[in-house]
Protein backbone atom coordinates (compact mmCIF):
# COMPACT_ATOMS: atom_id res chain seq x y z
CA UNK A 1 0.00 0.00 0.00
CA UNK A 2 1.35 3.41 -1.06
CA UNK A 3 2.43 5.65 1.94
CA UNK A 4 2.56 9.45 2.10
CA UNK A 5 4.73 9.20 5.09
CA UNK A 6 7.84 11.42 4.87
CA UNK A 7 11.09 9.25 4.00
CA UNK A 8 12.79 11.32 7.12
CA UNK A 9 11.11 12.23 9.92
CA UNK A 10 13.37 14.06 12.86
CA UNK A 11 11.93 14.84 16.37
CA UNK A 12 13.99 16.44 18.97
CA UNK A 13 17.11 14.18 18.13
CA UNK A 14 20.74 15.21 19.20
CA UNK A 15 23.39 14.53 16.72
CA UNK A 16 26.41 13.62 18.20
CA UNK A 17 30.47 13.41 17.18
CA UNK A 18 31.91 11.32 19.74
CA UNK A 19 30.04 11.79 23.16
CA UNK A 20 30.41 15.62 22.09
CA UNK A 21 26.81 16.80 21.30
CA UNK A 22 27.14 18.63 17.97
CA UNK A 23 23.52 19.66 16.80
CA UNK A 24 21.09 19.74 19.50
CA UNK A 25 16.48 19.62 19.20
CA UNK A 26 16.91 18.79 15.45
CA UNK A 27 13.66 18.89 13.79
CA UNK A 28 12.47 18.22 10.14
CA UNK A 29 11.48 15.52 7.79
CA UNK A 30 11.94 15.05 4.10
CA UNK A 31 9.08 14.29 1.85
CA UNK A 32 9.07 11.77 -0.82
CA UNK A 33 10.18 13.08 -4.10
CA UNK A 34 12.05 16.11 -2.23
CA UNK A 35 14.88 17.92 -2.94
CA UNK A 36 17.11 19.30 0.09
CA UNK A 37 20.32 21.13 0.38
CA UNK A 38 22.73 20.45 3.64
CA UNK A 39 25.24 23.21 4.08
CA UNK A 40 27.24 24.08 6.98
CA UNK A 41 31.08 25.16 8.32
CA UNK A 42 33.57 22.07 8.47
CA UNK A 43 32.76 21.01 11.38
CA UNK A 44 28.87 21.95 11.67
CA UNK A 45 27.73 18.50 11.88
CA UNK A 46 26.21 17.88 8.06
CA UNK A 47 28.51 14.85 7.91
CA UNK A 48 27.45 13.17 11.63
CA UNK A 49 23.51 14.11 10.47
CA UNK A 50 24.17 12.00 7.47
CA UNK A 51 25.76 9.10 9.32
CA UNK A 52 23.02 9.14 11.55
CA UNK A 53 20.59 9.20 8.95
CA UNK A 54 22.22 5.92 7.58
CA UNK A 55 22.75 4.00 11.09
CA UNK A 56 26.50 4.88 11.33
CA UNK A 57 26.70 6.91 14.14
CA UNK A 58 24.50 6.19 16.95
CA UNK A 59 21.20 8.19 18.06
CA UNK A 60 20.93 8.61 21.34
CA UNK A 61 18.32 11.28 22.17
CA UNK A 62 15.25 11.91 20.14
CA UNK A 63 13.33 9.69 17.37
CA UNK A 64 14.04 9.45 13.25
CA UNK A 65 12.65 7.45 11.16
CA UNK A 66 14.03 6.86 7.52
CA UNK A 67 12.58 4.85 5.30
CA UNK A 68 9.97 3.19 7.26
CA UNK A 69 12.83 2.50 9.83
CA UNK A 70 13.15 3.50 13.53
CA UNK A 71 16.84 4.14 13.92
CA UNK A 72 17.02 4.80 17.83
CA UNK A 73 17.91 1.15 18.76
CA UNK A 74 17.66 -0.31 15.31
CA UNK A 75 19.19 -3.97 15.86
CA UNK A 76 22.58 -4.31 13.83
CA UNK A 77 20.67 -6.98 11.50
CA UNK A 78 18.17 -4.43 10.30
CA UNK A 79 21.15 -1.96 9.14
CA UNK A 80 21.70 -3.73 5.65
CA UNK A 81 18.11 -3.71 5.49
CA UNK A 82 17.50 0.29 5.73
CA UNK A 83 20.63 0.70 3.55
CA UNK A 84 19.19 -0.83 0.86
CA UNK A 85 16.48 1.71 1.03
CA UNK A 86 19.23 4.46 0.69
CA UNK A 87 21.30 5.16 -2.03
CA UNK A 88 24.51 6.61 -0.15
CA UNK A 89 26.96 8.77 -2.10
CA UNK A 90 30.45 9.34 -0.81
CA UNK A 91 32.83 12.63 -1.54
CA UNK A 92 36.11 9.95 -2.61
CA UNK A 93 34.07 7.33 -4.09
CA UNK A 94 34.92 4.57 -2.73
CA UNK A 95 35.10 2.23 -5.55
CA UNK A 96 36.92 -0.81 -5.47
CA UNK A 97 40.44 0.10 -7.77
CA UNK A 98 41.30 -3.65 -8.94
CA UNK A 99 37.85 -3.78 -9.91
CA UNK A 100 36.28 -3.20 -13.46
CA UNK A 101 33.27 -0.78 -13.17
CA UNK A 102 31.27 -3.84 -13.86
CA UNK A 103 32.64 -5.77 -11.02
CA UNK A 104 32.43 -3.05 -8.75
CA UNK A 105 28.50 -2.78 -9.13
CA UNK A 106 28.06 -6.92 -9.54
CA UNK A 107 29.68 -7.01 -5.79
CA UNK A 108 27.22 -4.36 -4.64
CA UNK A 109 24.14 -6.29 -6.29
CA UNK A 110 25.10 -9.91 -5.09
CA UNK A 111 25.97 -8.02 -1.31
CA UNK A 112 22.03 -6.73 -1.03
CA UNK A 113 20.77 -10.15 -2.12
CA UNK A 114 20.34 -10.32 -6.10
CA UNK A 115 21.21 -13.44 -7.40
CA UNK A 116 19.46 -13.45 -11.02
CA UNK A 117 22.55 -12.98 -13.44
CA UNK A 118 20.52 -11.89 -16.49
CA UNK A 119 18.52 -9.53 -13.76
CA UNK A 120 21.77 -8.15 -12.60
CA UNK A 121 23.01 -7.83 -16.44
CA UNK A 122 20.28 -6.06 -17.13
CA UNK A 123 20.09 -3.39 -14.14
CA UNK A 124 24.01 -2.69 -14.43
CA UNK A 125 23.23 -1.56 -18.15
CA UNK A 126 20.08 0.38 -16.52
CA UNK A 127 21.94 2.63 -14.01
CA UNK A 128 24.87 3.16 -16.02
CA UNK A 129 22.53 4.52 -18.56
CA UNK A 130 20.84 6.43 -16.18
CA UNK A 131 24.07 8.62 -15.20
CA UNK A 132 24.81 8.30 -19.24
CA UNK A 133 27.98 6.40 -18.94
CA UNK A 134 26.69 3.22 -21.29
CA UNK A 135 30.18 2.22 -22.75
CA UNK A 136 32.53 2.30 -19.45
CA UNK A 137 31.28 -1.47 -17.87
CA UNK A 138 34.66 -3.07 -18.63
CA UNK A 139 37.17 0.07 -17.62
CA UNK A 140 39.04 -0.27 -14.71
CA UNK A 141 38.43 3.09 -12.05
CA UNK A 142 41.62 5.02 -12.79
CA UNK A 143 40.78 5.30 -16.74
CA UNK A 144 37.83 7.59 -15.47
CA UNK A 145 37.86 10.86 -15.01
CA UNK A 146 36.53 12.22 -11.14
CA UNK A 147 33.52 12.82 -12.93
CA UNK A 148 32.71 9.51 -14.53
CA UNK A 149 33.92 8.14 -11.32
CA UNK A 150 31.72 10.03 -9.04
CA UNK A 151 28.59 9.11 -12.42
CA UNK A 152 29.61 5.41 -11.19
CA UNK A 153 29.07 5.96 -7.54
CA UNK A 154 25.45 7.34 -8.21
CA UNK A 155 24.90 4.32 -10.39
CA UNK A 156 25.96 1.92 -7.42
CA UNK A 157 23.81 3.96 -5.41
CA UNK A 158 20.58 3.64 -7.69
CA UNK A 159 21.13 -0.20 -7.80
CA UNK A 160 18.46 -0.93 -5.12
CA UNK A 161 16.13 1.57 -6.46
CA UNK A 162 16.37 3.85 -3.03
CA UNK A 163 13.78 5.47 -1.11
CA UNK A 164 16.17 8.90 -0.90
CA UNK A 165 19.86 9.52 -2.15
CA UNK A 166 22.31 10.92 0.54
CA UNK A 167 25.02 12.44 -0.87
CA UNK A 168 28.14 13.93 1.46
CA UNK A 169 30.05 16.73 -0.05
CA UNK A 170 29.13 14.79 -4.46
CA UNK A 171 30.80 17.53 -6.09
CA UNK A 172 33.83 18.62 -3.82
CA UNK A 173 36.45 17.58 -5.50
CA UNK A 174 35.02 18.18 -9.01
CA UNK A 175 35.58 21.53 -11.29
CA UNK A 176 32.34 23.62 -11.43
CA UNK A 177 31.47 22.37 -14.75
CA UNK A 178 31.72 18.87 -13.98
CA UNK A 179 29.51 19.71 -10.78
CA UNK A 180 26.93 21.17 -12.54
CA UNK A 181 26.40 18.07 -14.74
CA UNK A 182 26.69 16.05 -11.89
CA UNK A 183 24.20 18.31 -10.45
CA UNK A 184 21.35 17.99 -13.61
CA UNK A 185 21.64 14.39 -12.73
CA UNK A 186 20.78 14.13 -9.25
CA UNK A 187 17.82 16.77 -10.27
CA UNK A 188 16.80 13.87 -13.03
CA UNK A 189 16.35 10.90 -10.20
CA UNK A 190 14.37 13.49 -8.13
CA UNK A 191 12.19 14.20 -11.09
CA UNK A 192 11.64 10.59 -11.71
CA UNK A 193 10.11 10.83 -7.68
CA UNK A 194 13.53 9.45 -5.50
CA UNK A 195 14.15 12.45 -2.33
CA UNK A 196 17.85 13.76 -2.40
CA UNK A 197 19.54 15.12 0.30
CA UNK A 198 23.20 16.56 -0.44
CA UNK A 199 25.61 17.96 1.98
CA UNK A 200 27.67 20.70 -0.48
CA UNK A 201 29.78 23.82 0.31
CA UNK A 202 28.72 25.15 -2.71
CA UNK A 203 26.61 27.73 -2.77
CA UNK A 204 27.11 28.43 -6.44
CA UNK A 205 25.23 25.21 -7.17
CA UNK A 206 22.45 26.44 -4.88
CA UNK A 207 21.92 29.64 -6.74
CA UNK A 208 22.09 28.16 -10.13
CA UNK A 209 19.99 24.74 -8.70
CA UNK A 210 17.68 26.27 -5.84
CA UNK A 211 16.20 23.97 -3.77
CA UNK A 212 14.75 23.59 0.23
CA UNK A 213 18.42 24.37 2.46
CA UNK A 214 19.01 23.26 5.48
CA UNK A 215 21.77 24.73 7.66
CA UNK A 216 24.15 23.51 10.32
CA UNK A 217 25.07 26.24 12.36
CA UNK A 218 25.54 27.02 16.31
CA UNK A 219 24.30 23.52 17.06
CA UNK A 220 21.42 23.20 15.55
CA UNK A 221 19.73 23.17 11.87
CA UNK A 222 17.85 26.19 10.51
CA UNK A 223 15.22 24.98 7.08
CA UNK A 224 14.56 27.90 4.38
CA UNK A 225 11.48 26.44 4.89
CA UNK A 226 10.68 27.98 7.89
CA UNK A 227 12.91 31.48 7.68
CA UNK A 228 15.33 33.12 5.55
CA UNK A 229 18.62 31.97 5.82
CA UNK A 230 22.05 33.76 5.34
CA UNK A 231 24.82 32.12 3.23
CA UNK A 232 28.66 33.22 2.83
CA UNK A 233 28.51 33.89 -1.16
CA UNK A 234 32.23 35.18 -2.47
CA UNK A 235 32.36 36.88 1.16
CA UNK A 236 29.65 38.50 1.20
CA UNK A 237 25.79 37.46 2.97
CA UNK A 238 23.92 35.71 0.25
CA UNK A 239 20.20 35.34 1.71
CA UNK A 240 17.74 32.40 0.90
CA UNK A 241 14.62 33.32 1.24
CA UNK A 242 11.87 31.38 2.49
CA UNK A 243 10.93 28.28 0.01
CA UNK A 244 7.92 29.62 -1.34
CA UNK A 245 10.19 32.40 -3.10
CA UNK A 246 12.36 29.70 -4.15
CA UNK A 247 9.59 28.25 -5.90
CA UNK A 248 9.31 31.00 -7.90
CA UNK A 249 12.81 31.88 -8.17
CA UNK A 250 13.30 34.66 -6.31
CA UNK A 251 16.37 35.39 -4.57
CA UNK A 252 16.97 38.64 -2.08
CA UNK A 253 19.90 40.86 -3.14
Amino acid sequence: MFSTDPVVCIKEASIFQDHNTILGNVTFDIQKGEFVYLVGRTGSGKSSLLKTLYADLPLRVGDITVAGFNIRGIKSGDVPLLRRKLGIIFQDFQLFNDRTVAENLMFVMKATGWSDNVKMRARLAEVLMQVSLGSVEKKMPHQLSGGEQQRVVIARALLNEPQILMADEPTGNLDPEVSHGILKIFQQINNSGTAVLMATHSYGLIKKFPARVLKCEDGKVMDSRMRLLNLLWNTEDWKIRRLEDWKIGRLED
